[in-house]
């Protein structure tokens, strides 16, 4: 008997598709209009706000074409939690305008193709990043990008292409070189994807998310010719749409193009009523109801804490094992922290094109924040190390830490988040230590990655003394402002190189330069790991 990979499962998955009876809805009184906006509204808000869960994730889809209207996307830890979600629709008024069009049950997993020691050892065999790349898929945020598409497949068992009749060992080399085209869509697509064998007709619900639609048309065609899917795949229908706020469903039901991007209404305290986007200033109990004098740090969410984590497939699921989809990206250049005007994927994209590593495996995105301070380093480690027992308590808390710089009079405190959001917040926290100069990221044209290495002991005096002389040919470049080989002040071995560059291309000048090659490939045998190129965010 051929051997069936082991599984792991997680949250379960709800895509309900309704469509709108638009006679029924253009008949009826205006009173009865606005009671069925008003319910609908309110209920789509609870769900994204999980108000009936421990946790879990929900989003309002409008869906293009004739086969459905809406789509209402659910995750949550059970499968009483969806069952539950769907019997309080419809009690709502809007419920009687809506039709359902069909379904799709689902639950997320991990197989044995991810790791061997998972399976047989438990969590605890495998490193840290492996094991939040595993919880992410077991337990997926929702992306904010807003084009949706959704579509489940099934693998072949044909007579002449059978997937169950391979042996393991080819399924995973076919599910390798697949998940290789995945890698080519890193920051452009994210996915979830949920088994749904013995749940719905097909073997596996996929849905995509990105920025642009065409991308999703893009990643689906060019993964239709390699043989994971062309002699193995099966795919049922296809549905596409565009996510908005449920206050905006009054302006969906007139006709009007949403997202409209108009703001959430505030009451005369100044909360807000709305998703903020689309997720919600409050959403999970964050946000801005937080003191920061009582709670030594608050809460560290921000708006919602999503993480944005490529989320790859894994074993036999249609798009691969997801290693490599992207790195530990945060903003290399706009809004005030570079001024480059590039996004994370251009800039990793380019590094990844010189052979220079641009991120974790995995597919895991994290985003720092930076500040420096020329305070008293204990004094300063002091208050950092109050701040990060609060920020432990946040699932989206990676790391912080005080760097002590080497050619500066200033350390660097460093705080890692698993979204863009979280470490913003923290960075208002961070902002209020002593003697904070300056944000990594805002004193020049472009502040680039910090790039964080972890040194082998028997040559961390070695690495150093290379710093110093790539140092030298820095100093020689046009465009460089300032860069600094910092030091974790907790572990000499950890190391954190801030650079400063008057714009975007003057760094890319000097990573493409012969010297920073040699020393990429030279520091392959004198790293204890990768290194990890963190964009400020």
């Amino acid at each position: 008997m051929v051997e069936a990979p082991q599984t792991a499962e997680g949250w379960f998955s709800l895509h309900d598709f309704r469509s709108i009876d638009w006679d029924a809805w253009r008949e009826a009184p205006e009173s009865e209009r606005r009671r069925a906006i008003e319910e609908g509204e309110a209920f789509l808000k609870h769900r994204e706000l999980v108000a009936d869960a421990d946790a879990g994730e929900s989003a309002l889809f409008s869906v293009l074409g004739h086969k459905a209207d809406l789509l209402f996307l659910h995750f949550r830890p059970s499968l009483d939690d969806l069952s539950a979600i769907e019997r309080r629709f419809e009690d709502t008024a809007l419920a009687k305008f809506t039709e359902r069009e069909t379904s799709y049950v689902s639950v997320t997993e991990v197989s044995g193709y991810v790791s061997d020691d998972y399976f047989e050892e438990g969590a605890d065999a495998v490193d840290e990043g492996l094991r939040r790349y595993i919880e992410g898929k077991l337990k997926p945020d929702i992306p904010d990008e807003e084009y949706v598409s959704f579509y489940p497949m099934s693998k072949r068992r044909g007579e002449e292409h059978n997937w169950y009749d391979l042996d393991f060992e080819e399924r995973a080399d076919l599910m390798a070189g697949h998940g290789e085209v995945g890698k080519e869509y890193a920051g452009k697509i994210k996915q979830v994807i949920a088994s749904s064998v013995g749940f719905d007709d097909h073997e596996w619900g996929v849905t995509l998310f990105g920025a642009d639609p065409t991308d999703i048309k893009d990643i689906v065609y060019e993964m239709r010719f390699d043989p994971a899917s062309s002699r193995y795949g099966e795919f049922g229908d296809f549905y596409v749409g565009r996510r908005f706020p449920p206050r905006d469903l009054d302006a969906f039901l007139a006709g009007e193009t949403v997202p409209t991007g108009r703001e959430p209404e505030e009451d005369s305290a100044g909360h807000s009523h709305g998703e903020g986007g689309h997720h919600g200033d409050d959403a999970h109990g964050g946000g801005e109801g937080h003191d920061r004098s009582g709670s030594g740090g608050g809460s560290a969410h921000g708006d919602h804490p999503h993480g944005d984590g490529e989320a790859g497939g894994e074993g036999d699921h249609p798009h691969g094992e997801g290693d490599g989809h992207g790195g530990e990206g945060g903003h290399g250049g706009e809004g005030g922290h570079g001024g480059g005007g590039s996004s994370d994927e251009d800039i990793r994209g380019e590094l990844a094109d010189l052979d220079i590593y641009a991120g974790k495996p995995h597919g895991e995105d994290v985003y720092a924040t930076v500040l420096y301070s020329e305070a008293d380093t204990d004094e300063l480690f002091d208050e950092v190390e109050g701040l990060r027992g609060n920020f432990d308590h946040y699932g989206t808390h990676v790391k912080t830490a005080v760097y002590e710089g080497r050619h500066t009079d200033r350390a660097a405190v460093v705080s890692i988040w698993d979204t863009a959001s979280a470490a913003e917040t923290a960075g208002g926290f961070l902002s209020e230590l002593p003697d904070i100069v300056a944000r990594a990221g805002e004193e020049s044209g472009f502040g680039t990655m910090g790039m964080f290495y972890t040194v082998k002991p028997d040559y961390q005096t070695e690495f150093v003394e290379t710093f110093d002389d790539v140092g030298e040919l820095l100093g020689e470049m046009d465009g460089h402002v300032e860069t600094d080989l910092m030091v974790n002040v907790e572990d000499e071995n950890d190391m954190f190189i801030a650079s400063q560059w008057n714009a975007k291309e003057d760094a890319m000048a000097f990573f493409r330069s012969d010297e920073f090659s040699e020393t990429v490939q030279w520091g392959r045998d004198v790293l204890a790991d990768r290194p990890r190129h963190v964009f400020l965010a």
